[in-house]
């Protein structure tokens, strides 16, 4: 069974539903367009099934649409609450803000690392689970920036996991390849022997 099996479950219904979950990501605002529990419940089905690398590749993605304000803002409001997990990134000069935020590439690395050591961490976060952040925080997912992350995030993998399985799906009929590609061409067009 591949990834897009284990989420749809061969239900052309629930496939409808995520395909319309990523053109709503790729159409209006990252974080508008659907309920918190929508993208927490999507965020939470598709990133326990990713490898590590299509994670942080989406990831990266999603960081390269904010701004270099965004995702230092971000970044300091995911550093904020994983230290109340006991999660630390680290700090260049010391100041308390890890400086890296800023590079798209260095804000995936942190959340992978995250999702790849302990991965419903995340997901309880942008929750707001109250025992992770000692009762002070409220939903995350009030922060557009983090909704419009964690949406982005499932998006984006859905979207290139759903590309990479139309390459080679020729439609009912599996990896049979229509007669305008075949090598041989197509028998109708050959004269009639008897």
């Amino acid at each position: 069974m591949n990834f897009l099996e284990s989420i749809f479950g061969g239900d052309r219904e629930v496939e409808k539903d995520y395909r319309n979950f990523v053109n709503r990501y790729e159409q209006g605002s990252p974080s508008e367009g659907y309920s918190d529990e929508e993208v927490y419940d999507r965020y939470q089905n598709v990133s326990r099934r990713l490898p590590p690398d299509l994670y942080q590749e989406s990831a990266q993605e999603v960081f390269s649409r904010m701004s270099p304000q965004e995702r230092m803002q971000f970044g300091r409001y995911l550093q904020q609450q994983t230290r109340a997990s006991n999660l630390n990134f680290p700090d260049l000069n010391q100041d308390g803000i890890d400086d890296r935020f800023q590079d798209p590439r260095y804000l995936a690395q942190a959340t992978g690392r995250i999702q790849s050591s302990q991965p419903d961490l995340l997901g309880q976060i942008f929750r707001g689970a109250s025992g992770m952040m000692g009762g002070q925080g409220g939903n995350i997912l009030s922060n557009p920036l983090a909704k419009g992350a964690m949406a982005g995030i499932a998006a984006l993998a859905l979207k290139k996991l759903m590309n990479q399985g139309n390459q080679g799906n020729y439609g009912q009929y599996g990896d049979i390849r229509p007669a305008s590609e075949d090598p041989l061409g197509d028998p109708a067009d050959q004269p009639y022997r008897y």
